[in-house]
């Protein structure tokens, strides 16, 4: 971070706060965020309602993304939203404009742990009983979805026009005419969703990547579930289907909640908050969608580099997922009618 950034972020947070005078003491990049970058700031504040020291984070663009990712100012929308509903994020503290930092961005409170996939899933001591924190975070996902549109400073979600599963299929069959590669796998596995796509009776508010790496744990369980850009209204199950997506175990395929505990632990959690039970067949249809659209993102991923706009070792070879996931897709959907 440039001096002239951290010094107009000084100026930021001492009129957002109230203070007489702030002071960054601590300013670092942290790891992960593929599409969105997140700067660590410990900050002394004189006077005003965060008098003393403030551990913060702030979220910024990358210098490219993905075309469905919201803006900055919109994930902080949402991110207040889940804070009201009592879902257990960072807590949102001020939105600001590229005027600031050159970038839109926003600041929401820093929450502890680690939210590493490839670490959790080989680190036992993280997270606690891991089927008391699948549970949990069944939980989490059952208060989200108890939100059900309209809901104020959500404008911006648009629902979607066709059924999500048939809107699903038709974003992802425009992506996939558009590029100059043919993948004849992704096209079998849209067409099986195309035929068994199932209706959804009412809309909800769902995360869209709520999967182990978008939430931090510390040594007893869950501390925040993060990374809000790609929320909108959808069918619930999209969500449990994404979280129990094989593509998202790191490896620990015998755990089919996120590679950290069973299904039954977040299907248990989940029906005791929502009182809707899950079944397995329900949630199969969207373990496929995921599978599918994880293929779109991952190609999306690649062209940020292959285009020159963000050249990264990480982008590219994010692309080289994409077979693994389209044998997957073939395993999947092979025997089921396709």
């Amino acid at each position: 971070m440039r001096e002239e950034q951290k010094r107009a972020l000084e100026h930021f947070l001492a009129g957002r706060a109230g203070a007489s005078a702030v002071r960054i003491d601590d300013v670092h990049l942290l790891s992960g965020g593929a599409i969105q970058e997140n700067w660590s700031l410990t900050a002394t504040m004189k006077g005003g309602r965060y008098d003393g020291i403030l551990e913060c984070v702030l979220r910024s663009d990358a210098p490219s993304g993905v075309a469905v990712s919201h803006g900055r100012a919109q994930e902080f929308a949402l991110l207040q939203v889940a804070f009201r509903a009592g879902v257990t994020v960072p807590e949102p503290l001020w939105v600001g404009d590229a005027s600031v930092f050159g970038r839109e961005f926003f600041v929401m409170r820093r929450a502890r742990g680690t939210a590493s996939g490839h670490r959790l899933v080989k680190e036992l001591n993280l997270g606690g009983d891991r089927e008391l924190l699948v549970e949990r975070l069944g939980e989490e996902l059952a208060r989200l979805h108890a939100i059900r549109p309209p809901v104020e400073g959500l404008d911006f979600l648009r629902a979607p026009t066709l059924s999500p599963a048939l809107q699903g299929v038709k974003d992802f069959r425009n992506f996939l005419d558009g590029h100059r590669t043919a993948f004849p796998a992704l096209e079998w596995g849209l067409r099986w969703l195309e035929r068994h796509a199932p209706a959804t009776p009412e809309l909800v508010l769902t995360h869209r990547d709520f999967r182990t790496g978008n939430y931090l744990v510390d040594e007893t369980g869950l501390t925040a579930v993060l990374d809000w850009e790609f929320a909108a209204w959808s069918d619930p199950l999209e969500d449990i289907g994404w979280f129990c997506a094989r593509c998202w175990r790191f490896g620990r395929f015998e755990k089919e909640a996120g590679g950290m505990g069973s299904r039954e632990a977040l299907f248990r959690g989940y029906a005791r908050v929502s009182g809707r039970p899950l079944t397995r067949e329900a949630v199969f249809y969207w373990e496929v969608h995921a599978h599918v659209r994880w293929a779109v993102i991952a190609l999306q991923q690649g062209e940020r580099h292959v285009s020159g706009q963000e050249p990264s070792l990480e982008l590219a070879l994010t692309a080289h997922v994409v077979p693994e996931l389209e044998l997957e897709i073939l395993n999947m959907t092979g025997g089921r009618h396709a």
